[in-house]
């Protein structure tokens, strides 16, 4: 999956796939996760959110989006 560089204390990339719902998120750490079932709304939120890293935590890690480390 292609992802998007992020200027973030925390995250380094994220992408997207719409066929598929999964949002993909490299740490800084260069862990990468994905998350399962997340509306392309969430995605854009994510990239236009002034603190990236606060946006995923509020809206995708405390929704309970199913997620699985792949890398």
């Amino acid at each position: 999956m292609d992802r998007t560089p992020v200027s973030s204390s925390n995250l380094a990339s994220v992408g997207y796939a719409l066929t598929t719902q999964t949002l993909e998120v490299e740490f800084l750490n260069d862990s990468i996760y994905q998350y399962s079932g997340v509306p392309s709304s969430v995605y854009s939120g994510l990239m236009s959110a002034s603190s990236h890293g606060s946006y995923l935590d509020r809206y995708v890690k405390k929704a309970g989006y199913s997620y699985r480390k792949v890398g």
